[in-house]
């Protein structure tokens, strides 16, 4: 079991609807718990299935060099980059997401 947090944006009430059944929403928008890579990966094809228009980070802890991994989905201005197999988010200027 690992730590895992999610944070959404302009996402369909039913998705954090969906949300709250597996993890606990701390603040508007901000979920999280402690789950098997099993249900992260099911709470990821929900989030897949429901998000719209809405933008979804999804981050939990791991055994890498940073403690953690990350993925996103849905147009934000903040963008997962790879650097040197390190993952860092670059931020695109306004106007251009």
């Amino acid at each position: 079991m690992s730590m895992l947090v999610v944070v959404t944006e302009n996402v369909p009430p039913r998705l954090r609807g969906r949300l709250a059944i597996w993890l606990l929403e701390v603040r508007a928008g901000v979920y999280i718990g402690d789950t098997t890579r099993r249900v992260r990966e099911m709470i990821w094809q929900q989030i897949t299935l429901l998000v719209e228009q809405g933008n979804v980070v999804m981050a939990w802890a791991t055994n890498n060099e940073s403690g953690f991994d990350f993925q996103t989905l849905g147009e934000n201005r903040r963008v997962p980059v790879d650097v040197d197999g390190l993952r860092l988010v670059s931020f695109l200027p306004l106007g251009n997401q």
